[in-house]
């Protein structure tokens, strides 16, 4: 009897519109995993340090910070169909100016053009994360979102294959002589003029690529109509609260409140841990192609960990859950740090299975109590929150260039951060558990 009566996962009415908006989540999964190799090949190919380098997930993950509230207020306005448009069509733009960024061989103008493409990303998130909560039951939105963030890391494996398989193999700069030393630093300034023109055009193709999918989505969705959520209806009938009200009530939520707190600090290890695995690997003289395998079998099993997770949530409370998985993610970190060697990089690995259920789950326990006229700004704040993405890999990048700290390779000891970061995950998990309690 009650599983006649347990609501659906995802209601027949918005299955379509469900389908579409879920499509969306593979799109900035590939934006995001094609641009964390770039930190190293940019690092070659520019003759940057690692924390200069490390500038490329500044850039993007800044333009989250910047473009979320303003994302925001502009749904408010209008609606999600406006703002996923106007998403798509900033990524778009974004990706198509690779193109320039290429010809002038400035890392500035990539920097430029990875911001401008994560204002599209921005409001994106922002809208389509919101979108799945309301499309059927509160009591299934939680597990609802992680659904469809299972196809977050689809498009991630995508980016991650073109980088591995297609941009690294490639770059002309990477090559090695026979003790494993690169050789481009070596070589005179004409010869690397000519490298960087060749690298610097295998780097710009994917998201030229990319950009043109994102246009014929874009075309799909002006086409299609979607159902209302709940939140709009409410604006249509006048009720609706200003946006003062609505801080002050985001604000007095200690959930939510400690929510975006969480989101952050998530957002900047799963940064972490995906940027310098490859830093990680070539100090175990690892080529770059080499390493970014590794990536791609950390995202399967982040990918097959989402599926498991949600999965596991019919189960298990939600917050049970993520403190679980935040102690695994701390464990696996440990091994990181204080092992040299292949086992430290198969615990770097094994991390992103514990990674898989953080974000959406963060995201559904702080948005569970705010009212459905809060949700708009609400969501725009933990979109925001992915801004520990550009602070705290700079920060990682300056203690990988110390090589070496109190005998230890620095790599190994840059991964402290990340486990600081679980650390905290696993007490808001219990935190919003006793609050419900």
């Amino acid at each position: 009897m009650s599983n006649n009566t347990s609501p659906k996962l995802v209601p027949r009415k918005y299955l379509f519109t469900f389908i579409l908006v879920t499509s969306l989540f593979a799109l900035w999964g590939f934006a995001n995993d094609i641009t964390n190799p770039m930190v190293a090949a940019f690092q070659t190919v520019m003759e940057l340090s690692a924390a200069k380098a490390s500038m490329v997930q500044f850039a993007f993950y800044g333009g989250y910070a910047t473009m979320a509230i303003p994302a925001a207020l502009f749904i408010r306005r209008y609606s999600y169909k406006k703002g996923i448009l106007l998403g798509l069509a900033l990524y778009a733009t974004g990706a198509f100016l690779f193109i320039p960024a290429a010809s002038y061989q400035e890392f500035t103008f990539f920097c430029l053009s990875l911001y401008i493409l994560t204002f599209g990303l921005a409001f994106l998130e922002t809208t389509a994360n919101p979108f799945v909560l309301s499309l059927g039951d509160k009591e299934t939105s939680t597990r609802r979102l992680n659904l469809a963030q299972a196809f977050n890391p689809m498009g991630s494996l995508c980016g991650m294959s073109v980088a591995s398989l297609i941009v690294l193999p490639q770059l002309i700069s990477d090559r090695r002589d026979a003790a494993g030393q690169i050789i481009f630093p070596m070589l005179s300034e004409a010869e690397k003029a000519d490298i960087r023109l060749h690298d610097l055009a295998v780097i710009r193709n994917p998201y030229v690529a990319i950009g043109l999918v994102v246009v014929c989505v874009f075309i799909i969705i002006a086409l299609t109509k979607m159902p209302k959520t709940q939140s709009e209806e409410q604006k249509a009938e006048g009720k609706t609260h200003t946006a003062g009200e609505t801080l002050r009530n985001l604000w007095h939520n200690k959930v939510y409140r400690e929510g975006v707190l969480a989101q952050m600090f998530y957002v900047a290890a799963q940064i972490m841990t995906w940027t310098f695995i490859i830093q990680y690997a070539d100090n175990l003289g690892i080529n770059k192609a080499t390493a970014q395998t590794y990536n791609i079998v950390a995202m399967s099993l982040f990918l097959s960990s989402r599926f498991i997770a949600t999965f596991l949530m019919r189960y298990v409370n939600t917050r049970i859950l993520l403190s679980i998985f935040a102690v695994g993610a701390g464990i696996c970190s440990l091994g990181a740090i204080l092992i040299v060697g292949m086992p430290g990089l198969y615990s770097l690995i094994g991390i992103s299975f514990f990674m898989s259920l953080m974000f959406p789950t963060i995201y559904g326990i702080a948005l569970e109590g705010v009212d459905s006229m809060d949700t708009t700004l609400g969501a725009a704040f933990l979109v925001m929150a992915i801004v520990g993405g550009a602070l705290m890999p700079p920060l990682q990048g300056m203690i990988i260039d110390q090589h070496v700290i109190m005998g230890h390779p620095a790599v190994n000891v840059s991964f402290i951060l990340p486990l600081l970061c679980f650390v905290i995950i696993c007490l808001y998990g219990i935190r919003s558990h006793r609050a419900v309690a």
